[in-house]
């Protein structure tokens, strides 16, 4: 339970609510938006989490210590991550417009993919990662990472475009992994 890659995993929840207080707008009269050492603190924080995600499993499979609870925790803390940070950039207006279609794409396809993983693993049925949808991690990786650092450096808005048009990137191929796993998870239903 309290091994490296575990803990890692773990660390990574646990700053989700961080990130969520450093990027939080506030509520009422004060309403505030966040100012670019928020978003600078946060962009640190969302690197810090991304890192974390990278050596768990590398820490766990180099030292032989990949765990039930790691491979329980991992792909959770992946949609906790995703999820808070997709509310939370649609919330602070990071992501608005015709942009939160994107945004809403890749929402919508974690949790259905997730469900069908959960109905497949009943059924014995495993759904390894391919490679485009690890393609379309990087994107969901770069996309948030550069939305948040364009929050820091609001005089270069070329990064907040960078932001968005991956944010794009990564919706075009949510829908592409999205539609092979459900391809897979449809040959099982009955």
């Amino acid at each position: 339970m309290l091994s490296l890659p575990n803990i890692l995993t773990m660390s990574r929840i646990l700053a989700v609510p961080i990130l969520l207080f450093l990027l939080w707008p506030g509520v009422g009269e004060g309403v505030h938006q966040p100012k670019p050492i928020d978003y600078a603190l946060a962009f640190v924080l969302y690197c810090l989490m991304g890192i974390t995600d990278y050596f768990d499993g590398y820490v766990a499979r180099a030292r032989g210590t990949v765990s039930r609870l790691g491979v329980f925790l991992d792909p959770i803390a992946d949609k906790i991550m995703i999820a808070a940070v997709i509310l939370l950039l649609v919330f602070t207006r990071d992501i608005a417009g015709w942009h939160v279609i994107a945004a809403l794409i890749i929402l919508l396809r974690e949790i259905i993919v997730s469900g069908l993983r959960e109905f497949l693993a009943t059924l014995q049925v495993s759904m390894p990662v391919t490679k485009l949808a690890k393609w379309k991690t990087t994107f969901q990786i770069v996309s948030f990472g550069a939305l948040i650092l364009g929050g820091a450096l609001p005089a270069m808005p070329w990064i907040e475009s960078v932001g968005l048009a991956t944010l794009w990137g990564a919706a075009v191929l949510t829908l592409i992994t999205g539609w092979d796993y459900l391809r897979v998870g449809l040959k099982h239903m009955d």
